[in-house]
Order: structure tokens, then C-alpha cells, then sequence
């Protein structure tokens, strides 16, 4: 039986079955109905340990209905902390941020990175050679920045992420384009400049998008959450048969 893993996001789920560290076809879902949309995976087929990290807790009901689709279910919110605390780990990383982590030890091993995620916040994280978090940093997100510059000013209109942008602004809309993408690259390009021996990593929904504009090399690694929640799945798998 394979295993499954959920990360269950802010604004998304995205679940993938996983033989050991191999993940498979990954689902992607946006809505508020999460349990029935986990269920309608597990109805075709039952996994043998399913593994949930999530950014809200999961209530004792929907833990009850977890249980009954699987052989063992894992949980990992704020209610549910135990099987991180061997990493060693910074007790305030939210839990998908620290599964990410944990994979790129695993994918980087004995590399000193910096880790970039970014979604709905950008967060920067730097990890030493030997795998030790060294600190990192939470910063809003590119898609957030344009709401917020909306949201907060009564004259400034709801921008789109553009595909092309100008160094400089020559009207409103461009001005904000421009403000947003160049203050997010100036940001990635001084924490590089931090530790220019660093492998840099990115992550997220908008890695793409940010990496085809970087001058300087770059790794973009998809699903690096559920990477992570894979090999947290086969430790507790290993450890506790």
C-alpha cells in the first residue's frame, strides 16, 4: 500500500500518494470543503499511513474520519507536534515550512542553501552544511503585496503578477508592476549577496516565475513540502515497527 500526504496550505491543499521518498501524481485543490476532498482521494484508494500537515488544526472529528481511511494517520498542526521534535528544528517554523526543510537537508546534504518559498508569504530560510537552520525570515508575498497596495490605498487599483515589467514606471499601473517585482528581486539578491557560497533554492508557487528572471544560478524544486513529508513518513514508519 502506498502512503499518502496531504499539505493542507492557506489557500490550497495539494496531496500526492508516495512510495518511500518517490512521490506520485500530485492533486491540487482550492476550497473550503478539505476533509471531503481528502475522502474523495481515499475512496479510490486506501492509503497504509496518511500523513497531513496543515496550517490550521485539524479538529477531533476530522481526525476521527482520518483514521478510518487509512492503516495510520499521522497529523502534523499545532496540536500535534511530537514527530518533529527530532529534527531539530526551530520550535516557531510552521509545520509544512519545517517538512520543506527537512527535504532539503535531504536533497542538499552536507550544502550550506538558502531556501526561498514563495506563496502567499515569501520566506527566507538559511541552512549550514551540516543541516543546522542558521535563521530565516517572513516577508509578504508577491501576490499579497498587490492586494495589500490596493487593500490599504483608496487610489491604487488591483494589479496582476505581469509577465514583462519596466526597470521604472511611466504610469500608475506600471509603477506598481515594477514596484513590487524589483522589490522582491532586490530582496532575493541581497539575501544572496548574505552567503554568495550558498546553493539557492526556490519554492512555491511563484519559483518559476521569480527563478526565469534571476542573472545568477538557481535551483527550482517542486512539491519540496510533500518531499518532506515523505521522508517524515518513512522515519515514523521505520521507528515505530
Amino acid at each position: 500500500m502506498a502512503n499518502l500526504l496531504v499539505e493542507i496550505g492557506n489557500t490550497a491543499l495539494k496531496a500526492a500518494y508516495s512510495e518511500g521518498t518517490t512521490l506520485g501524481k500530485t492533486f491540487r485543490y482550492q476550497g473550503e470543503k478539505t476533509l471531503d476532498y481528502i475522502l474523495s482521494i481515499t475512496a479510490k484508494e486506501k492509503p497504509a499511513v496518511l500523513t497531513v500537515v496543515s496550517a490550521r488544526p485539524i479538529t477531533s472529528e476530522e481526525e476521527a474520519k482520518l483514521k478510518g481511511e487509512c492503516s495510520t494517520l499521522l497529523i502534523l498542526d499545532k496540536t500535534h507536534s511530537n514527530c518533529l521534535q527530532r529534527y531539530n528544528l526551530p520550535d516557531y517554523l510552521s509545520f509544512d515550512r519545517a517538512a520543506s526543510l527537512i527535504a532539503i537537508r535531504y536533497l542538499y546534504k552536507g550544502k550550506a542553501c538558502t531556501v526561498f518559498d514563495f506563496g502567499n508569504t515569501l520566506t527566507i530560510d538559511f541552512i549550514g552544511a551540516d543541516g543546522s537552520h542558521q535563521g530565516g525570515n517572513i516577508s509578504p508575498g508577491c501576490r499579497t503585496r498587490f492586494i495589500s497596495l490596493n487593500r490599504y490605498s483608496k487610489s491604487l487599483p488591483l494589479i496582476n503578477t505581469p509577465m514583462e515589467y519596466p526597470q521604472r514606471g511611466d504610469s500608475l499601473k506600471s509603477s506598481i508592476e515594477s514596484g513590487v517585482i524589483s522589490g522582491i528581486m532586490f530582496e532575493i539578491e541581497g539575501y544572496m549577496r548574505q552567503n554568495p557560497e550558498n546553493i539557492v533554492v526556490f519554492t512555491g508557487g511563484d519559483a518559476v516565475y521569480f527563478a526565469n528572471r534571476m542573472k545568477h544560478s538557481v535551483f527550482v524544486v517542486n512539491n519540496l513540502v510533500l518531499l518532506g513529508l515523505s521522508l517524515i513518513t518513512e522515519d515514523y514508519v521505520e521507528k515505530n515497527n
